[in-house]
């Protein structure tokens, strides 16, 4: 058994379309904010809501799909891991960034004209590209 884990599980809308770019050897990246709401009742039974944004990147085939696919507004599902980078900004001062690093990404709204069959041969995207056979938009609970 892990010692720890690290894996985040979110449900959410874009923020805004992914960027995707290269890095100097070639490999896809893509960046996008993803929020999530927390809806709740307060004690004079007034209904509160807080949203949480969450920056989330993806990697090689998943940050190509990423961006062919999600655009600002779409509800995906999205598994990963917290990850924290450094660097310095123009000014010389050193930032901290804690990111979602995402090994799994489903969308959970498609555009009205898709055709199902277009809509299940997009819905589940893999860094490992190692998918559950015989899964189909039919087989996803929400």
């Amino acid at each position: 058994m892990p010692s720890s884990v690290n894996k985040v599980i979110l449900v959410g809308r874009l923020g805004k379309d992914p960027e995707v770019k290269y890095t100097q050897g070639g490999t896809p990246v893509a960046r996008f904010s993803l929020a999530t709401d927390e809806v709740w009742k307060d004690q004079g039974g007034e209904k509160q809501q807080r949203t949480e944004w969450h920056n989330i990147v993806a990697w090689n085939k998943l940050a190509e799909i990423c961006g062919q696919y999600l655009n600002k507004g779409k509800l995906v599902y999205i598994e990963g891991r917290l990850q924290t980078r450094s660097w310095e900004d123009k000014d010389g001062n050193k930032r901290n960034t804690t990111e979602v690093r995402c090994d799994n990404m489903v969308m959970l709204s498609g555009k009205p004209e898709e055709t199902r069959s277009e809509k299940g041969a997009a819905a589940a995207a893999s860094s490992d590209s190692s998918t559950e056979p015989g899964i189909t938009d039919d087989d996803i609970p929400f």
